[in-house]
């Protein structure tokens, strides 16, 4: 143990010998050179921050035992903790909260179960007053709870919520559906190909078309899909993946029926057969929208559509799966990542190459998807811009999926089914 009879009064040197001794010298750079850790810092410290930002660190098991050594220090010194205005309860977990006026830990399991706890709901509706008896003491601690049914915020939760997962797949097939019927009404409003000819076009004007190309770009984002199911079958948090592939896809698809509908791009080539196409009735259209809709829209399907150019769809599934293939696998797994992007590089270039679609098309909709992307994880990463009120009115559906996933989800694995029984007897004799 490092040196000095006072834990209160440690500099950050004596922080750092007493990880040391403990078996944590790895982490002195990040505690103590970068965060300056001291005595009444480390007394505060909790399992939330190791994991959450700016620590965030990775590995479990050392969580777990740096935060079982630190456990073990504020029950060995409870009258510094006293001293510092800090009272330690047990649970599984800690978090700060106002203990009779001032801030101690409690149990933040216990705090989100609820079982040893009474809420009454205060003026704004947001903020709940949280009464708890521990003893002979009645201490007084708040929770917040968002209007829209969050529960209390917790630094590291990773709620599965599978019935939320079902809505935003339900989500993403109404979308899907959508979309499809007005690729039936756009290609009523395709422009006539003698009066309307192609656009000027820097890619299509210098590449030769390649007849194949479009296949080979649907063949990229078919095994990106497996690549990416494989992924969501062994990941440990596969519900919030789906969850969030869905909703994202979703938007992005929603987006691209507006810019769909609203604009009509003149045919980008003369191999194209595109002529405005009628219905005798609401019943044909809506044949017409289910066989694309069935058929996923891909050419490979017997598929073909004109008119929905603005943006490229193909682009959006390719480059979305791409990007959660990269997100959702350990950064040690350059293969994968490698492979990932090459066919979404790829999968583009053959987009472009087939001349189905307009160097902007495909532009804009790999903007527009990364965009979405990375502002999605970022306010999904940051606590403080996840619960925030312009969160809520500007990103509601976020705000609904995501409000008791708090933090990054980590990159964790393993096998989803469970051994068969004649397999578990033959391992235990």
């Amino acid at each position: 143990m490092a040196a000095g009879n006072s834990i209160s009064g440690w500099s950050c040197l004596q922080v750092a010998r007493w990880l040391q001794d403990e078996g944590f010298g790895e982490y002195v750079e990040v505690l103590c050179t970068q965060h300056r850790l001291d005595g009444p810092s480390l007394l505060a410290l909790t399992e939330a921050d190791l994991r959450g930002p700016p620590l965030g660190l990775t590995v479990l098991g050392d969580i777990k035992r740096l935060a079982l050594a630190i456990r073990r220090l504020q029950r060995q010194n409870q009258s510094q903790l006293e001293e510092l205005g800090l009272q330690p309860l047990n649970g599984l977990d800690f978090g700060l909260t106002p203990l009779g006026g001032e801030w101690g830990y409690e149990s933040a399991e216990r705090r989100y179960n609820g079982a040893n706890h009474l809420c009454n709901m205060s003026m704004n509706g947001t903020e709940l007053r949280q009464r708890h008896t521990d003893g002979s003491r009645h201490n007084s601690t708040l929770c917040y709870i968002h209007p829209n049914g969050c529960r209390p915020h917790l630094a590291g939760r990773l709620d599965p919520e599978v019935w939320k997962t079902v809505l935003s797949c339900v989500y993403v097939f109404f979308v899907f559906g959508f979309t499809s019927f007005v690729m039936v009404i756009v290609h009523e409003r395709v422009p006539d190909m003698r009066t309307y000819p192609p656009l000027p076009d820097i890619f299509l004007d210098s590449v030769p078309r390649i007849p194949w190309a479009f296949a080979m770009a649907e063949a990229c984002g078919v095994i990106l899909c497996y690549m990416f199911l494989l992924i969501l079958l062994l990941h440990k948090h596969r519900s919030i993946l789906l969850r969030r592939l869905c909703s994202l896809m979703g938007t992005v698809f929603l987006l691209r029926c507006c810019t769909m509908f609203v604009t009509s791009l003149s045919v980008p080539g003369q191999h194209l057969k595109c002529a405005s196409k009628t219905y005798d009735d609401a019943w044909g259209k809506i044949q017409r929208a289910l066989a694309i809709w069935t058929g996923c829209g891909m050419t490979l399907t017997g598929v073909h559509t004109c008119g929905d150019y603005m943006f490229s769809g193909h682009t959006v599934v390719i480059t979305t799966l791409n990007f959660f293939v990269t997100e959702y696998t350990p950064r040690s797994w350059n293969l994968i990542h490698t492979i990932s992007w090459v066919l979404n590089l790829f999968g583009i270039f053959f987009i472009l190459a087939a001349h189905e679609h307009y160097s902007i098309d495909v532009f804009i909709a790999f903007y527009i998807t990364t965009r979405l992307f990375l502002y999605y994880h970022t306010l999904a990463n940051t606590r403080a811009y996840q619960h925030s009120r312009r969160a809520r009115i500007w990103f509601p559906m976020f705000s609904f999926f995501e409000c008791n996933v708090n933090g990054p989800v980590p990159n964790q694995y393993h096998w989803p089914f469970s051994k068969p029984t004649f397999m578990k007897t033959m391992i235990g004799q």
